[in-house]
């Protein structure tokens, strides 16, 4: 069992070295057209003109990884569910590319189950059971990944609906001012900062570029699926297609996401209450126990404490007399 621990250990390390060695060699084949292009094409680069769109370039291990990691996320395949989550955390992937990390999240698991095992087995601690680590901790790599999705698309989405009243009323002050619905989104999203007035300066960024208000508007809507911001974009919406006072229609939106607000801030502050409870009444529960035991115990030594006075010397105690026999 010591000389396949050892054996563990000296392979991985010798993984390890040649993967440093890899890292550090030259491309074997120059930048692709595509790449050179990608910088001055809207389809292949970010929307935000940020950064670009990872492009396979060569031959290299990241290359060979990210290879990997798109092969993985087509053969796992990608759900709704996902893609709404990817949407709403803001990160720039798509399911293919988180069933990636999900499978480098799962490799990192099953490498540190494996050195756990490595170790116990070196210190001699080792049953049967620990040959299931490595699995179990890949397996947990692969939720661990699933659930940092979903907490960020959860916290994200509960910043853009705090962020909703105060971003309507600067629009309805934009728009009072004289201002269009455009120039307000534009004044608006570079003036703050958070969550929604990035998804604003997506907005404006598109409408730049060719696309109708309306459109991105939508698209926004659809990519968020926030029903007050989508309640709100469908107002804005049919206003502009009507011709209605958008001034009016966004000070009722504004007024309508704080009374939401408001009203999920009662139900936290019930459902926290509701939480307060479990701990006091499971510390009532102890204290209760406590005290009868205590109580227990004290009559037992109320009655030791009588039973030893009431012992005489040189007579047997009343439960210690042996019974006469009984007359024939």
């Amino acid at each position: 069992m010591t000389d396949l621990a050892f054996a563990v250990i000296l392979g991985a390390a010798f993984g390890v070295g040649a993967c440093l060695l890899l890292t550090l060699a030259p491309r074997w084949r120059a930048v692709g057209l595509t790449r050179r292009l990608a910088p001055y094409l809207r389809d292949v680069t970010d929307p935000r003109g940020l950064p670009v769109a990872p492009v396979d370039g060569g031959h290299d291990l990241a290359s060979v990884w990210r290879a990997v990691q798109s092969r993985f996320g087509r053969a796992f395949g990608a759900s709704a569910s996902v893609d709404r989550r990817l949407r709403q955390s803001g990160w720039v992937m798509d399911a293919a590319a988180f069933r990636g990390r999900q499978l480098a999240w799962s490799v990192a698991g099953v490498g540190a189950g494996g050195a756990l095992l490595v170790i116990l087995v070196l210190t001699g601690a080792a049953t049967t059971a620990v040959w299931l680590l490595p699995p179990l901790f890949g397996v947990t790599g692969v939720v661990l990944c699933d659930v940092h999705l979903t907490r960020a698309a959860r916290a994200r989405i509960a910043r853009i609906e705090q962020e909703l009243p105060t971003v309507l009323e600067f629009l309805t002050l934009c728009l009072s001012a004289g201002e269009g619905i455009l120039d307000s989104l534009r004044r608006v999203s570079d003036v703050g900062s958070g969550e929604l007035t990035a998804e604003l300066r997506e907005v404006v960024v598109a409408v730049g570029t060719g696309e109708s208000l309306s459109d991105a508007l939508l698209r926004l809507s659809a990519r968020l699926e926030l029903a007050p911001l989508s309640r709100t974009i469908d107002q804005i919406v049919a206003a502009l297609d009507r011709g209605a006072p958008l001034a009016q229609v966004l000070h009722a939106q504004a007024d309508d996401a704080r009374e939401d607000a408001k009203r999920g801030l009662i139900e936290r502050a019930g459902r926290t209450e509701i939480y307060m409870l479990f701990p006091c009444t499971i510390a009532k529960r102890c204290y209760q126990g406590a005290n009868a035991k205590r109580a227990h115990l004290s009559a037992r030594l109320g009655s030791e404490r009588a039973r030893c006075l009431s012992f005489r010397p040189g007579r047997p105690h009343q439960q210690d007399r042996i019974p006469s026999p009984a007359p024939a």
